[in-house]
């Protein structure tokens, strides 16, 4: 450990927040909020896009909609790349969150303004450049406030993750009713607020808590590569700026050409960083074996969150158009279905965890544990449509059926979230091991690029042959890479 990074550490209070780190107090409700705002805005935009101008969305085709909202989740996970390369280069992690938290506050704001299509995707380019900011570093600087070997860092980053999902459970109950029961860009308005308070507690806390955690430049660039980088970056802003507007002047960059392109990059980025990291002569033998084994992780990754993503996007709309959301005397919101997913994550995590300790070396191995995910992924798409097998696809169905999904995929997460972060620190080339955990999260990027290909597909009609197609993959995947597991882990070289 370098002594800057020492003394960063030693100056940061050791105890105050649980038995951790005052930091973590702050980080904690940063995170909170960002992902308040996040969810919220998340679990009625796609609603927004599609409802008529009448009911104060933008009258947006529903295709469309549900394309767009996998592009923006795509490009969200992508742009984490931009921000963990600013930290590194240019100002250090705790000014990236900060920077990337005012970048989330205006996107939301500009969403909260009444306007036209043009704000909306001004808001979407504000929100996922400051995503990308954000949401890779501030998880750094958890990691910042703990010495190497401190056997609080787990505990720690557990107590952050439940965090991560009491935003996530909050907010489409509340951001979700205003904005569907009164006005979308009121519930934005919510967010927008959401998102100010976590900067808020950022700023008030961050000199006492953080101490000097998250101010360290790893590997800052020279003055002179700084201007090279702000030129370059000015032009190729500027160049972006003008094919776009021509583009859209002439009708060549529709939104079908755009998911397109989007959907391009997010397969051939990961595949150029799988080459590239083959290929360095920075990577031993060993190191090019487990990389081998990491691309089947990496395609059933990829496979599981195109089916988990799908909460937002065409379940929502399920919950919307297919559900009888007059339930047991209450009038449910479509919006509040997002709130399953964190509420079994936070109830089902301590009991993987306990289960995964219990069974000790008689625990799945990692590609089994990622063949059992995508197992219950497919299956979560078979029993979605079950109540258009049973009752056809003109009825309205009970929402436990929604909830049974909901459930159903978040075992499938809770084998593979957790269990992918730590076997990509375990399979990563040492010269690339900060890339490998980007590469982790462009599986999700290469998700929601497939996804909004995929999701033209679904209509009412098409419901059966759409859940039950996506399904059967999975599941047929999922036996697959159970067969050929040993395969796989002799290619890890002793990574259990």
């Amino acid at each position: 450990m370098s002594q800057s990074r020492q003394r960063m550490i030693e100056s940061v209070p050791q105890r105050g927040f649980f038995g951790h780190p005052k930091g973590l107090f702050t980080l904690f409700f940063t995170e909170f909020w960002e992902r308040f705002s996040y969810y919220g805005m998340r679990a009625i935009l796609v609603f927004y896009m599609y409802y008529e101008v009448s009911k104060g969305g933008l009258g947006l085709d529903q295709t469309t909609a549900l394309a767009i909202m996998s592009i923006y989740g795509s490009l969200v996970y992508m742009s984490g790349i931009i921000g963990g390369w600013v930290a590194d280069r240019l100002f250090g992690t705790a000014k990236a969150v900060f920077y990337g938290g005012i970048l989330i506050m205006l996107g939301h704001i500009a969403l909260a303004v009444p306007g036209s299509v043009t704000m909306f995707f001004v808001s979407m380019v504000l929100i996922v450049l400051g995503t990308g900011l954000l949401k890779p570093n501030v998880s750094s600087v958890v990691g910042d406030l703990y010495a190497e070997g401190d056997h609080r860092r787990d505990a720690g980053f557990s107590i952050f993750y439940m965090g991560i999902n009491l935003g996530a459970f909050l907010a489409p109950l509340v951001v979700g009713t205003v904005g569907m029961k009164y006005n979308f860009h009121l519930g934005f308005g919510i967010a927008a607020i959401g998102m100010f308070f976590g900067l808020l507690v950022f700023v008030a806390t961050k000199k006492k808590n953080l101490g000097l955690a998250g101010t360290h430049v790893p590997n800052p660039l020279s003055a002179d590569e700084k201007k090279k980088v702000f030129t370059w970056g000015a032009i190729g802003a500027a160049i972006i700026a003008l094919l776009i507007f021509i583009g859209s002047w002439t009708n060549v960059l529709t939104i079908d050409l755009f998911v397109s392109l989007v959907g391009i990059f997010g397969i051939v980025i990961p595949t150029i960083y799988f080459v590239v990291m083959y290929r360095s002569p920075k990577t031993t033998d060993v190191e090019r074996s487990r990389i081998i084994a990491y691309i089947p992780l990496f395609i059933a990754s990829a496979m599981f969150w195109s089916i988990q993503e799908q909460g937002s996007t065409i379940l929502a709309t399920y919950a919307d158009k297919r559900t009888q959301l007059h339930f047991a005397g209450i009038d449910l919101s479509p919006a509040w279905f997002q709130s399953l997913n964190p509420l079994f994550v936070i109830t089902f995590a301590p009991i993987f965890a306990w289960l995964w300790v219990k069974l000790g070396d008689k625990q799945p191995s990692i590609p089994k544990k990622f063949s059992l995910a995508l197992l219950f992924a497919g299956l979560s798409f078979v029993v979605i449509l079950l109540p258009a097998y049973l009752g056809g696809n003109d009825s309205l169905v009970s929402p436990l059926w929604l909830v049974l999904s909901y459930l159903i995929v978040v075992f499938g997460e809770l084998c593979l979230s957790p269990v992918g972060l730590s076997a990509t620190t375990k399979l990563a080339p040492a010269a690339f091991s900060a890339q490998t955990m980007s590469l982790w999260f462009l599986s999700s990027a290469a998700a929601q690029a497939i996804n909004a290909q995929i999701v033209k597909f679904y209509t009412p009609e098409t419901e059966m042959a759409y859940f039950g197609t996506i399904g059967g993959i999975a599941i047929a995947f999922s036996v697959i890479l159970f067969i050929i597991s040993p395969k796989i882990e002799s290619f890890m070289k002793g990574v259990k």
